[in-house]
């Protein structure tokens, strides 16, 4: 066997080798007298078949096998002529020539080795920045607004016309081309204007309505409505039998015991102080999401040089190209399928965005380790589960949704690249 290992740069290799068919041959005949002690082969018994019945019974399978035992043995050989362990490797080998002839076999094989960063002073690239202050109007509007949404609803005391933030209490009757269809009929149903519950465009007709009034409410069904409704036009017989609004809330010590159960120091100052710290936890996580972690990211992106695997690179390449193929109509994927110069150069415009964002993840992935920063599956799964009930969805399914798509890696990378970007800004806040 004839071996030539070249290492490329410090994330990707190539081994080239040249298998005689006599190395082939001679794992055929192991292959097949391991083989003939398992094998079940009717008229001999186990144990007892012959080499040759077994060559006949398994063929081209026995053929297939003693060939990936050679490029084993080349990939073993060309590893420890480049002094890589497998512990470095990335992803599956990939064998970019495999020429056959009757004497012969040439192969080469490309590797990828997980790069080494070196991170140096992480810290001085994090700009400095204060953590957001909060005013005494934003707290009493927070204070105001819970509050609020505490408060009873009670009936309007002069009939009037109806305007967002009130709540109708309505008779209404659905149908769609005359015909009343399941579900959409109810009786003194409270709806708040404004609250966007419903069908797009009904509670906006509502406007302008008054106590005892009757109107006839046309909306279409949105695209992603479910069942037999999306996108059908509808009209609606309404009846306004009350109009409510929210009752008039004091702010005082009782209303921070109601607020706040279970709490000791239950005071309006203390409720003040934990809606400040409130507030200035969501400001600072704003300030985070949108406009230092971004910065912070591209920042490493830019200063931190090393190599990367190119599979990596294509892979990631390939996955914006799919995502561009599904907006693209069949007459475009056509034409892409029969003009390869015109694919290959839409396939160049994602290049640059997909080294920013491999670079990005083999980042990230060093900061973790350097950080000790771990997300469990568990810890995805109760993510998952949360955001599922916070849109009301079932938390279960939709985790085996997420799970077969092939979505939880991507899912715990992000979860990891916000608590490495976090941890870092923590440590330089002002």
């Amino acid at each position: 066997m004839e071996i030539k290992s070249t290492k490329i740069n410090s994330a990707n290799a190539e081994i080239e080798a040249t298998i005689s068919m006599d190395e082939v041959n001679s794992n055929i005949e192991k292959i097949a007298k391991e083989l003939s002690k398992t094998a079940k082969v009717q008229g001999f018994r186990k144990g007892k078949v012959p080499v040759a019945i077994v060559k006949k019974q398994y063929g081209q399978k026995l053929i297939e096998d003693a060939e990936a035992e050679s490029l084993r043995n080349v990939m073993t050989a060309g590893l420890e002529e480049l002094k890589i362990s497998n512990a470095s490797l990335i992803g599956e080998p990939n064998i970019s020539k495999f020429d056959k002839s009757d004497d012969k076999i040439e192969v080469a094989i490309k590797i990828a080795m997980r790069p080494n960063i070196e991170l140096g002073d992480v810290a001085s690239m994090v700009p400095d920045f204060k953590k957001p202050t909060v005013e005494d109007t934003a707290i009493d509007a927070r204070i105001l607004e819970i509050a609020s949404a505490q408060a009873p609803l009670e009936d309007i005391k002069h009939n009037r016309k109806m305007k967002l933030g009130d709540t109708a209490v309505i008779d209404f009757e659905g149908s769609i081309d005359g015909v009343l269809f399941d579900g959409g009929a109810g009786k003194d149903h409270a709806l708040e204007l404004g609250s966007n519950s419903f069908i797009p465009g009904f509670e906006d007709q509502l406007v302008d309505v008054k106590r005892d009034e009757e109107v006839v409410i046309k909306v279409t069904f949105p695209e992603n409505y479910g069942g037999d409704l999306a996108n059908k036009e509808a009209e609606f017989k309404v009846k306004v039998n009350q109009i409510k609004v929210k009752a008039e809330v004091e702010i005082n010590d009782e209303l921070a015991q109601k607020l706040m159960q279970g709490e000791e120091n239950a005071t309006v100052e203390e409720m003040k102080k934990q809606i400040k710290s409130q507030l200035e936890n969501e400001s600072l996580s704003k300030l985070y999401q949108e406009d230092l972690k971004p910065k912070l990211l591209e920042a490493f992106v830019n200063k931190l040089s090393f190599d990367l695997p190119e599979f990596v690179v294509e892979q990631e390449i390939d996955m914006a190209l799919n995502k561009k193929a599904g907006t693209m109509s069949e007459d475009e994927i056509k034409e892409l399928r029969e003009n390869t110069d015109k694919l290959t150069e839409l396939r160049e415009t994602f290049r640059e965005e997909a080294i920013k964002s491999v670079r990005a993840t083999f980042i990230i992935d060093s900061l973790a380790q350097e950080k000790e920063v771990k997300i469990e599956e568990q810890e995805v799964m109760q993510t998952i589960y949360y955001e599922a009930m916070q849109m009301g969805q079932d938390p279960q399914k939709s985790y085996e949704q997420y799970k077969a798509a092939g979505y939880l890696p991507a899912i715990q990378m992000s979860m990891v690249e916000d608590r490495v970007l976090t941890a870092l800004l923590n440590e330089k806040i002002a």
